[in-house]
């Protein structure tokens, strides 16, 4: 659909998993779903987000396959990766700093949301957008999204000193024109609570 894009709205999203139950029934996924739902903070709020492929304007998933498996169209849409190149090593699994990409174990193969290009290229809705009760994901035109939400769409990203710009938006309050995703707070510090150092710097750098 010319001009339509793909917002994902963490503040709708009520844990139902229906989008998870839809993109399994999409055929080019053999069953497989290629989206799944997370809690936001487990131990202090039940609250939950759907997470989907980001399709980043520079894929890290792409850059590290030594077998150029992975491509990106036209369209802006990250692709699964071809199953004549793939060799399943996992370096797309490791590099996405959004943690989307799986290497599925039985066919070999790295599979991910394709944002359903086999639907949006024929003018359809990607599967999961059109079962969400609460439209946590949507897609449509940007004016529709800007009347009809409070909140702003958000497309850029800092992961530390990376920047990322990506073709699907975030719905975020109007003062956050750049989600900024402190990585420290997901490395594990050493049990001695005088250590100052993470021990990911320790390993790697030290």
């Amino acid at each position: 659909m010319l001009g339509f894009e793909f917002y994902v709205d963490p503040s709708r999203c009520i844990g139902c998993r229906s989008c998870v139950a839809a993109c399994a029934e999409c055929d080019s996924h053999r069953g497989q779903s290629m989206i799944h739902v997370d809690y936001i903070d487990r131990s202090n709020t039940i609250a939950t987000v759907p997470m989907v492929c980001m399709h980043c304007d520079e894929p890290t998933c792409a850059l590290v396959c030594p077998a150029d498996a992975i491509k990106k169209g036209e369209d802006g849409v990250v692709r699964s990766a071809l199953k004549p190149r793939c060799i399943a090593c996992s370096n797309c699994v490791l590099a996405c700093p959004f943690g989307v990409p799986k290497v599925h174990l039985e066919p070999e193969l790295m599979m991910k949301c394709d944002m359903c290009y086999d639907r949006t290229s024929i003018g359809l809705r990607p599967m999961c957008a059109t079962v969400c009760p609460s439209q946590a994901l949507s897609y449509g035109p940007p004016e529709a999204i800007a009347r009809q939400r409070t909140s702003v769409p958000v497309r850029d990203f800092r992961f530390g000193n990376e920047h990322v710009r990506t073709k699907v938006f975030i719905m975020m309050p109007e003062e956050h024109p750049v989600l900024d995703v402190d990585i420290e707070d997901y490395m594990w510090r050493e049990p001695n609570e005088q250590a100052e150092r993470w021990i990911i710097d320790q390993a790697v750098f030290s």
